[in-house]
């Protein structure tokens, strides 16, 4: 495992242990940079104008597209180490 992997896989945890919850435009950086990290480009079916947070979850993770990997994975440990 690189260093990269398990600094993300630390920020991950510490994500879950915030000390304050995030405003929801973070939250949705945080759900896009988590998923372009460990799925790569969104290729999922959009979700429908009902499903308003599942749309906008699918919009942020869809604006990542092209970010690398390894980007994704610093560009989210970058974040929530300014979060703590």
């Amino acid at each position: 495992m690189s260093d990269l992997t398990a600094a993300f896989e630390t920020a991950v945890a510490h994500s879950k242990s915030l000390s304050e919850r995030p405003d929801n435009a973070t939250l949705l950086k945080i759900y896009a940079l988590y998923k372009q990290a460990t799925a790569g480009d969104n290729t999922e079916k959009k979700p429908s104008f009902s499903d308003l947070v599942g749309r906008a979850k699918w919009e942020a993770w869809d604006k990542l597209k092209g970010v690398a990997t390894d980007a994704a994975q610093q560009q989210y440990i970058d974040l929530i180490e300014s979060l703590q």
